[in-house]
């Protein structure tokens, strides 16, 4: 389109010229010389909004583009890093640095727990836009942190619209002296989290997402004489749990869970084993052998896991 312009404007001036050539004796031009003239102000005129209507178009595609992104995640929940260019604007420390991503059909909602209630509302997009947009600020909602030590707290946490991963976006924030600041953001690592964990996230209790824990249970089935130590260690895997079961006996030599025989870890004065557990709200049906009586006999139990006391 640009060059097709170009060529007209080209082929006019070139006109103009031998029309100067037709230039009356006393110097004067003719009526033509004008109109061509004319011409040629005209087609450089349209030529320059054409111009500036294709920038604009192509500005334009490029901001769609950079909205439609989208996140290439399957639909599902994530735990994901969250970064910040400052050390005052961070998550709360129950969430380990990490926030909750709830993704559905490429777009994603972040959700961010903070400190404190400190931080009154955020803004996807710069400072100098907020003032002028307040119909989309973002409201902070309030949750119930519980740290390491077992002390709880109510803090403010936002939901916040991502569509981008590993790349740096603007997020402006304010706080009790009615500011608003600037900052970039970015969201990385998703690492997939289960329904159980996705409620702890939420609560910000991290005891569920991490490292070793604990859970207490109960066991049903034979005489009732044998026992389980509660609370019991439990830990995150890839599939679920590792539950360690120790038996109040060291008379017995093997457990089958879901038709996989298992031996013991430990055995001293009692017997210690650690079983995969896929889900702890379901009780778990296993066979313990004992050897305490004349001949080994195989029971049946069954381990109920209580998730309220997950810590």
């Amino acid at each position: 389109m640009k060059n097709k312009i170009i060529n007209i404007i080209a082929i006019l001036a070139l006109a103009s010229v031998f029309a100067g050539c037709a230039n009356t004796s006393d110097g004067s031009s003719t009526a033509g010389d004008t109109q061509i003239e004319e011409s040629v102000d005209e087609t450089a005129n349209e030529a320059q909004a054409d111009s500036s209507i294709e920038e604009a178009s192509d500005e334009n595609e490029v901001a769609d583009e950079s909205t439609q992104k989208g996140l290439e995640l399957e639909d599902g929940s994530y735990m994901v890093k969250f970064d910040t260019d400052s050390t005052m604007f961070h998550v709360n420390e129950a969430m380990e640095g990490r926030a909750l991503l709830t993704v559905k059909s490429g777009e994603g909602n972040l959700h961010l727990i903070m400190p404190s209630k400190n931080v009154l509302n955020l803004y996807s997009g710069l400072a100098a836009d907020a003032e002028n947009n307040k119909e989309q600020w973002i409201e902070p909602s309030v949750e119930e942190v519980t740290y390491d030590d077992g002390m709880t707290e109510e803090v403010y946490a936002y939901d916040v619209a991502v569509y981008v991963m590993d790349e740096e976006f603007d997020l402006a924030i304010i706080g009790k002296k009615n500011v608003w600041y600037d900052h970039k953001v970015s969201i990385s690592d998703p690492q997939p989290v289960q329904n159980e964990e996705k409620e702890a996230a939420e609560a910000g209790n991290t005891a569920s997402l991490t490292g070793v824990n604990t859970v207490e249970l109960s066991l049903e089935g034979g005489t009732g004489k044998a026992k389980l130590t509660s609370p019991a260690k439990i830990e995150l895997t890839e599939g679920g749990y590792l539950v360690t079961i120790e038996w109040s006996s060291k008379h017995y030599d093997y457990m089958i869970v879901d038709g996989v025989k298992y031996t013991p870890v430990d055995v001293g004065e009692t017997s210690i084993y650690e079983i995969p557990v896929k889900d702890i709200s379901v009780p778990l049906e296993v066979i313990a052998d004992t050897v305490a009586m004349s001949t080994p006999h195989e029971i049946e139990y069954t381990i109920t896991f209580d998730a309220d006391t997950l810590k």
